[in-house]
């Protein structure tokens, strides 16, 4: 059973180095200027993955309005999703949805 462990710092993004707030009102698990972020977490926040490998965001999808930002981890090849935060660089993930991702 997946459980959500509240895990909600701010960090400095190791792809393009800004200063990344918590976020507004769940937990960071990416950048929200670049929108990469690291394989962390097994559940949502625990952050007990060993990987650590960087996260490539490859797609989005839209369901219902929510967004859903689709990532790769660039270490193990593992497919990753991520629900986009308020606060997420707009027209990055306007550049997403315009991705094909299978």
């Amino acid at each position: 059973m997946k459980k959500f462990i509240k895990n909600n710092t701010g960090f400095s993004c190791l792809v393009c180095k800004a200063m990344v707030p918590p976020h507004t009102s769940s937990s960071r698990d990416h950048c929200n200027h670049c929108l990469f972020g690291l394989h962390v977490d097994s559940f949502p926040g625990d952050r007990a993955n060993n990987c650590q490998g960087v996260l490539e965001p490859v797609g989005l999808n839209i369901l219902g309005g929510t967004k859903t930002i689709v990532y790769r981890c660039q270490k193990c090849g593992n497919s990753v999703r991520c629900v986009a935060a308020p606060d997420d660089n707009f027209e990055r993930l306007i550049e997403l949805s315009k991705k094909v991702y299978r």
